[in-house]
């Protein structure tokens, strides 16, 4: 495909900042910076949308992770076996990721934010402390089993991957959601790794592209760790519910023929 105009790669570096400040703060900056690369290269096939995404992607989940990681100090224990699993979980995503085409993105998104919000604002006091549901091997066995899920679909579609890992480990493990944040930046980091060591080989990779929207990631995902760390567990849950309406809202309508 032909390179994108300048006026493109503006509005994707805009696109890609945002994605990596709401990845940061809450997860689920997939869900800015797809659409944004649908729309702004229609000729490019499903398999390099996904692939530049994650390049982007990549930057500002690390960035975030190691920001996350010095102020927040998360366990490892947890978080690392949890990654090491959702790596392998992406790859198998992502050749499945191929052969996917662009209709299935958003029913299966949609459905799984609805699950979310709907959680998350009937239990308000979810994410507010830390009270882990199981201990020991359990605990581990529930959270590797859960990064492998989410990291199948993290490299088979991706979008809203880190709300989903959020989302999972303070409904279904336990943990207060700036604990939760730092472990899904973690993992995500990870799956995003996972998903690039099938695409980048391939060839889907759009470097120019990747390469701004991957300094702008970067920049996002700086910036909103450190929001994060500052503003605390209440402040992550009042993004993570605006961020799931927000996307319900356009993916429905999208769905509904609305716009």
């Amino acid at each position: 495909m032909a390179d994108p105009g300048l006026h493109v790669l503006i509005l994707l570096a805009l696109a890609g900042f945002l994605a990596g400040w709401v990845d940061a703060v809450v997860g689920g900056g997939g869900l800015v910076q797809l659409p944004a690369l649908l729309i702004g290269l229609p000729g490019a096939s499903p398999a390099q949308v996904l692939a530049t995404n994650k390049f982007g992607s990549v930057w500002g989940t690390a960035t975030a992770a190691g920001t996350y990681y010095r102020r927040v100090r998360p366990d490892l224990r947890t978080a690392l076996p949890m990654a090491a699993v959702a790596y392998v979980g992406a790859i198998g995503g992502a050749l499945l990721g191929l052969h996917i085409p662009k209709s299935a993105f958003n029913p299966v998104i949609l459905v799984m934010l609805l699950v979310v919000g709907t959680y998350t604002l009937l239990k308000p006091s979810v994410g507010q402390l830390t009270r882990l549901r199981w201990s020991g091997g359990r605990h581990t066995t529930a959270a590797v089993l859960t990064g492998f899920v989410i990291g199948m679909y993290d490299g088979a579609l991706g979008p809203g991957t880190g709300s989903f890992l959020v989302f999972a480990l303070v409904g279904l493990l336990g943990y207060a959601f700036l604990e939760a944040s730092a472990k899904a930046k973690i993992t995500n980091l990870a799956t995003n790794l996972g998903a690039l060591t099938v695409f980048a080989p391939g060839g889907h990779v759009l470097w120019k592209v990747g390469a701004v929207m991957a300094v702008a990631n970067l920049l996002g995902g700086y910036i909103g760790a450190r929001t994060a760390v500052a503003r605390g567990s209440r402040f992550i849950r009042a993004v993570f519910v605006v961020v799931v309406v927000a996307f319900v809202i356009r993916i429905g309508g999208d769905l509904a023929g609305l716009w």
